[in-house]
């Protein structure tokens, strides 16, 4: 004679499913708690999908770099004594290019060509997973981010001086080496200027970091490295006076002169993305953090404004001008800072 014993299976977080009769010594069924467990698994599924394609990430950071271009360049116009663009100019030349045909040059890989573009938004768009975007925590986190988002970040310009050097056109190569020439004289001071709070942290995690840095203002703690990573982020990003790799008045559009249509809307697009990404980890390391949506839009914006008065003020500098700087003293100061701070413990 068969014994039987209801019993329930489901544990504690998984109340409300119903009890499942099983036979003693037998292993129960678990139909009910793998139907839960799938449907917890698609639900975190749909989450990250949306995180990833929609907000943060995806097409509200697009959005939000053409926003930040916009007020970049409406500000620089208004310092000058001009108009500048209206408010959705920055889309409006996106959606453009995106409609007119690409036109790949003669002399070039045609593979090259088109998966640059597309490899370059990619990089920018993966960095800003483990970034506190918007005043939120970030989609991804692990030990090290930091540098592999570092690192990331300098994807777009090593495609923009690929890009440029695999054209046969003499602007695109000249672009293409100022372009790389600057990128390897400004990304070890910006890397040192953004390691000072992480080793004040005691983290390479851009999470612990940030909550570390959450109400302290390590600009004055570490100012040297402040001022280092705002002028490295307006390197990276090529703006005056850091803009030879795209002089328009010497090299009409640098490396990117060949791109036209889909392409140069990629870049673009890139390069925006770049900068939200850039002002963020600046302002939650050096800024006290940004805790909430409103923080983030005031530092990054003051940020932005403090970039936007260096453009006005400084002219453009050759590209031997712009190694000099970075390594007779922006290195040297970083070090020097570096140096004070093992030496007097004055990480924060």
């Amino acid at each position: 004679m068969s014994v039987w014993k209801r019993v329930s299976v489901q544990p504690p977080v998984l109340a409300g499913l119903p009890t499942v009769p099983v036979r003693l010594g037998q292993r129960p069924a678990t139909a009910g708690v793998n139907g839960y467990g799938k449907g917890v698994m698609s639900m975190n599924t749909v989450t990250s999908v949306a995180a990833l394609l929609l907000f943060p990430s995806g097409l509200f950071l697009l959005l939000s770099g053409l926003a930040y271009e916009w007020a970049d360049r409406k500000l620089l116009a208004q310092f000058q004594n001009r108009v500048g663009p209206r408010w959705f100019q920055p889309l409006a030349d996106v959606v453009k290019l995106l409609a007119k045909e690409e036109v790949t040059p003669e002399g070039v890989n045609g593979r090259l060509f088109i998966a640059l573009p597309i490899i370059a938004l990619t990089g920018s768009l993966t960095a800003a997973l483990y970034v506190p975007l918007f005043g939120l925590p970030p989609a991804y986190s692990f030990p090290g981010d930091l540098i592999v988002t570092l690192y990331l970040l300098s994807v777009l310009t090593l495609c923009m001086g690929v890009a440029g050097a695999n054209t046969l056109d003499r602007f695109s190569l000249v672009g293409a080496t100022r372009a790389l020439t600057q990128l390897f004289s400004y990304e070890a001071p910006f890397l040192l200027a953004l390691l000072g709070p992480a080793v004040a942290a005691g983290s390479w995690q851009i999470s612990e970091i940030a909550a570390y840095a959450d109400g302290r203002y390590l600009l004055f703690v570490q100012p040297i490295g402040f001022i280092v990573a705002m002028i490295g982020l307006m390197g990276k990003l090529e703006l005056p006076p850091f803009d030879a790799p795209e002089a328009e008045t010497e090299i009409v559009a640098g490396a990117l002169t060949e791109y036209s249509g889909r392409g140069l809307a990629l870049f673009r697009l890139g390069k925006g993305v770049e900068m939200v990404i850039g002002l963020t980890l600046v302002a939650a390391f050096y800024l006290g953090g940004v805790a909430n949506p409103l923080l983030f839009l005031l530092k990054t914006l003051a940020l932005l404004l403090v970039m936007v008065v260096m453009q006005a003020l400084l002219t453009r500098l050759r590209i031997d001008q712009t190694v000099g700087l970075w390594w007779r003293y922006g290195a040297l100061l970083v070090l020097a800072q570096w140096l004070i701070m093992i030496l007097v413990g004055l990480g924060g």
